[in-house]
C-alpha cells in the first residue's frame, strides 16, 4: 500500500460568532491564521496546506504568505461544510485524483500553537488503518475540566471508535460524587482536528440534519447520527484554541514566551 495524498485544509471564517475577525488578529506581529498555516506546513507527509475562507481579503492575505487559498460560501455552518464545498480542489491540491485514497485534514484556524506532530500522527494512522472514513485526536482530560461545558468530551469504545461527543461528562458514574469520577475511568477531551477520507467529506452535504448537532453545537455529531464511524487516537494534550478575548491575550503571552 503506497502513501496516500494528504492536504491540510484550514477553514477560516472571518466573522466568527464569538470573536469576530479573530483569524486575522495580531499575535506577536503576525496574523493568527498565518501562524496556523505555518505550523501546519512544518508537518511531514503533507503535500499542501490550503486556507478555505469566505473572505476575499483573507484569501489574498494567505496567498501573499505563500499558501494556496480557496473562496467558500459565507453560508457554511461549520468548518467541515466549508471544506466539503471545495473538496475537489482540495484533492487536486494534494496531488491526487482518487477521493477514496486522499486524506483531507481539517485544522481549525484558531490554533496558533498547533503541534505539527499531531498532523503527522494522523497521517501515519490513516495509512496503518487502511484509510478509515474519519480520524480525530483525543487527549486525557484533567478532572478540573471534566464538567466545563466549553470542553468537548468524547465517549470512546475499547477499539478507539468514538461513540458520541458531548459538552457533558461521559460516562456518568453512578453512585459516586462527580468530583471523583476520574478515579474510576479515563475521560477524553476532543482536540478538534479531523482527518477525512475525501470521498466521505464530499458526501457531507447529503448527510441528514442532526438534532444532536443542533443541541450540542458540535458538527461531528452529524457523522455519528449518520452512522459514519469516527476513529480516535490519543495524544498527550489538547491544542490551545482562541475563542475569547481572554484566550487571545493568553495566546499573545505564550508566543511572547516562546520568542524570548
Amino acid at each position: 500500500m503506497g502513501n496516500s495524498p494528504v492536504v491540510v485544509a484550514v477553514p477560516a471564517r472571518l466573522e466568527s460568532a464569538r470573536l469576530p475577525g479573530k483569524v486575522m488578529a495580531d499575535i506577536g506581529g503576525q496574523p493568527m491564521l498565518r501562524r496556523v498555516l505555518e505550523r501546519c506546513a512544518l508537518a511531514k507527509g503533507v503535500a499542501a496546506v490550503v486556507a478555505c475562507t469566505d473572505s476575499e481579503a483573507v484569501r489574498q492575505a494567505a496567498e501573499g504568505w505563500g499558501f494556496r487559498a480557496l473562496l467558500t460560501p459565507q453560508s457554511c455552518s461549520s468548518g467541515s461544510e466549508r471544506l466539503a464545498c471545495v473538496v475537489d480542489a482540495l484533492v487536486a491540491a494534494a496531488g491526487g485524483d482518487d477521493p477514496q485514497q486522499t486524506l483531507v485534514i481539517n485544522v481549525q484556524g484558531d490554533q496558533p500553537l498547533l503541534d505539527p506532530a499531531i498532523i503527522e500522527a494522523m497521517v501515519e494512522r490513516f495509512e496503518a488503518l487502511d484509510r478509515p472514513a474519519v480520524l480525530t485526536p483525543v487527549y486525557p482530560l484533567a478532572a478540573a475540566k471534566l464538567h466545563d461545558p466549553n470542553v468537548v468530551k468524547v465517549l470512546r469504545a475499547q477499539d478507539g471508535r468514538a461513540i458520541t461527543f458531548s459538552r457533558s461528562a461521559l460516562p456518568h458514574v453512578r453512585d459516586l460524587d462527580p468530583d471523583q469520577w476520574t478515579s474510576r475511568t479515563t475521560y477524553w477531551g476532543h482536540v478538534g482536528l479531523y482527518g477525512y477520507r475525501a470521498d466521505v467529506l464530499a458526501g457531507w452535504q447529503a448527510l441528514p440534519t442532526s438534532p444532536l448537532e443542533g443541541l450540542e453545537k458540535l458538527e461531528q455529531l452529524r457523522l455519528i447520527e449518520a452512522g459514519i464511524p469516527l476513529l480516535t487516537y490519543a495524544v498527550e494534550a489538547d491544542c490551545f484554541s482562541v475563542d475569547t478575548p481572554e484566550q487571545l491575550d493568553q495566546a499573545r503571552s505564550l508566543v511572547a514566551q516562546v520568542n524570548c
